[in-house]
C-alpha cells in the first residue's frame, strides 16, 4: 500500500484545524492536528512529517520562533513548511520567509488553492537526480555529498539556497530573472511570488560569508554569479 503523505497542522483554532484535516484526508494526505508549539514539537520529535503547515499566531511560542529552531536542526532543516497566518502585508510575508517558512498563506484561504500550495511544495521537495560537482572560482559545491566550501572552508547552507546555489553555479555569469529561477528551482512556481527569491537570495549570501558578492544583483534583470565579484548592492 502506497504511504500517505503526513502532515502536520499547528493551528489553534479547532474549527480551522478540522477543515483542513478534513480536507487532507479526503485529498491522500495523512494528518496530524495539533494546536501550540509544545506539542508540535513533540510530534516532530516522534514522526518527522513530510509538511508543516504552521499558524503564526499560536499560544506561547510563535510559529515563526519555530520555524527558526526547525530550520537550525539537521533532522528538520529540509522538511516544507507552509506558514498560515491573517498578517496580509509584505512585510510579513518578508518576516515569514525569513523565519524559514517555505511558502506562505494569507488567511482567509481556499482549500483549493491550500491543497495546490501542499502538492506544488511537495513536487519541489521531491528528491534531487543530480549528484554532481561544480566549481566557481574558489566556491565549490557538491551536490552528492551536500557540501559547499570556499576557500577550503566549509560552509552551512539551507536546502533551498543550496538548490539555487547549485543552478546559479551551473550556469555562472549568465543573468537570471527571478520569474526563471523560480521556474529552474522551485519548479512549478504559479502559487509563489517573485519576491520570494529576494529573500533567499539574501540568506544565500549570509551562508556564503566572505563570498556573498560572488552573488550579484543586476538592477532591473535579476541576479547572476561571477567569479569576479562585486560589493553587494540592493535590488
Amino acid at each position: 500500500m502506497r504511504k500517505l503523505p503526513r502532515v502536520l497542522v499547528v493551528e489553534d483554532e479547532p474549527s480551522i484545524a478540522e477543515l483542513i484535516a478534513v480536507n487532507l484526508r479526503h485529498n491522500g494526505f495523512s494528518p496530524t492536528v495539533v494546536y501550540d508549539g509544545s506539542a508540535a514539537q513533540r510530534e516532530v520529535d516522534a514522526v518527522l512529517p513530510d509538511l508543516i503547515l504552521l499558524d503564526w499566531m499560536l499560544p506561547g511560542e510563535s510559529g515563526a520562533s519555530l520555524a527558526r529552531q526547525w530550520r537550525k536542526n539537521d533532522r528538520t532543516k529540509s522538511v516544507p513548511i507552509i506558514m498560515l497566518t491573517a498578517r496580509s502585508d509584505e512585510s510579513d510575508k518578508i518576516q515569514g520567509l525569513d523565519a524559514g517558512a517555505d511558502d506562505y498563506i494569507t488567511k482567509p484561504f481556499s482549500t483549493q488553492e491550500m491543497l495546490a500550495r501542499i502538492r506544488a511544495l511537495m513536487r519541489r521537495r521531491a528528491p534531487e537526480t543530480i549528484k554532481d560537482s561544480v566549481q566557481v572560482g574558489e566556491l565549490t559545491l557538491d551536490a552528492g555529498t551536500y557540501r559547499v566550501s570556499y576557500r577550503s572552508q566549509e560552509l552551512k547552507i539551507g536546502p533551498t539556497e543550496f538548490k539555487l546555489l547549485h543552478y546559479l553555479m551551473k550556469h555562472a555569469e549568465r543573468v537570471h530573472s527571478r520569474s526563471t529561477l523560480l521556474d529552474k528551482v522551485w519548479g512549478d512556481h504559479v502559487f509563489i511570488e517573485e519576491r520570494t527569491v529576494d529573500v533567499h537570495v539574501k540568506r544565500l549570501r549570509e551562508s556564503l560569508c566572505d563570498a556573498s558578492c560572488m552573488v550579484e544583483t543586476v538592477r532591473g534583470a535579476g541576479y547572476r554569479l561571477t567569479v569576479q565579484g562585486k560589493p553587494v548592492m540592493a535590488a
